[in-house]
């Protein structure tokens, strides 16, 4: 499979007809077609039911979208490592996060980052922890931002002082936010929609104890956003961190921390024995520093 195939592929996924491909790519719709064709071929394998007006994704068509997504990106990257001058630090740094409030402090190293070497740009990807992982063991990311529990012995990393506390997100009409922490008793027949990290979802059990089998657990969740929605409109009540969420006076939502308190660390994760790019090295250097520098 050749790179500029790949890209033909990914374009005709993405606009699902032909024509309006190939005009982006600046081709003639028979030299597309012809492409893709001959892809199929290569792959014994159907990527698209053709219909008179739009193309959709077979099964495999799906998986290749996927994989081509992740070679173009890693090609792309390394195109762009291999380019950048030795003596200027410019480039991309690819960082990956899941939701915490921690990304305050990434942000702020950034910055002081950023102002030191302004030809540096940043690519930022949101998920949870496992997401993240699979990324940097792809060569997709660089450096991540991890909630732990979460397992890092193949990887670099330093450790944030500061902790994350669990509770419950809320309604502030229900009557649990009369109260300034919940228990687990208080949620117990609750409908709760919890993270779907199976990791960080034992640790949360291990919380409740022996009250974990009167659960309710109605939804799972990797990202709050759309959970906090779900809150919003009565579905029930999210297990989260807190700050995850802004409220002001329009939010009909309000967090109640844990009692006792769950906490839970963070930490800034890369790959042991890489090589990484002249920018992402002394960004890395630039994290280790400020963060032995705010242990102090």
């Amino acid at each position: 499979m050749e790179l500029r195939v790949l890209k033909y592929f990914l374009a005709v996924a993405r606009e699902a007809n032909i024509t309006k491909a190939a005009k982006m790519l600046n081709i003639t719709q028979p030299t597309l077609s012809r492409q893709l064709i001959q892809l199929e071929d290569e792959l014994d394998a159907q990527l698209f039911i053709r219909g008179k007006n739009k193309i959709t994704l077979t099964e495999k068509g799906m998986l290749l979208r996927r994989r081509a997504e992740e070679i173009v990106d890693l090609a792309e990257k390394t195109e762009k490592e291999f380019l950048q001058d030795g003596d200027l630090i410019e480039g991309e740094i690819f960082i990956g996060s899941g939701e915490t409030n921690s990304m305050h402090n990434l942000a702020k190293i950034m910055k002081g980052f950023y102002d030191e070497y302004p030809q540096v740009k940043y690519n930022l990807y949101s998920g949870n922890a496992d997401d993240i992982k699979e990324k940097i063991d792809k060569g997709l990311i660089d450096i991540g931002l991890l909630t732990e529990p979460v397992d890092i012995s193949k990887y670099d990393f330093v450790r944030l002082k500061e902790k994350e506390v669990w509770g419950v997100l809320m309604r502030k009409n229900d009557l649990l936010a009369t109260k300034d922490y919940v228990t687990a008793n208080d949620l117990v027949d609750k409908p709760l929609i919890n993270t779907r990290r199976s990791i960080v979802q034992n640790e949360i059990f291990n919380w409740f104890g022996e009250d974990y089998d009167k659960l309710n657990i109605i939804a799972t969740y990797n990202l709050i956003f759309n959970a906090a929605v779900m809150v919003e409109e009565g579905l029930g009540y999210a297990i989260t961190l807190d700050k995850l969420i802004n409220f002001n006076d329009e939010t009909n939502l309000c967090f109640k921390p844990f009692s006792p308190k769950l906490e839970t660390g963070t930490v800034v994760v890369w790959k042991k024995h890489q090589i990484f790019s002249s920018a992402t090295s002394k960004f890395i250097e630039k994290i280790k520093n400020s963060i032995r520098y705010n242990a102090l």
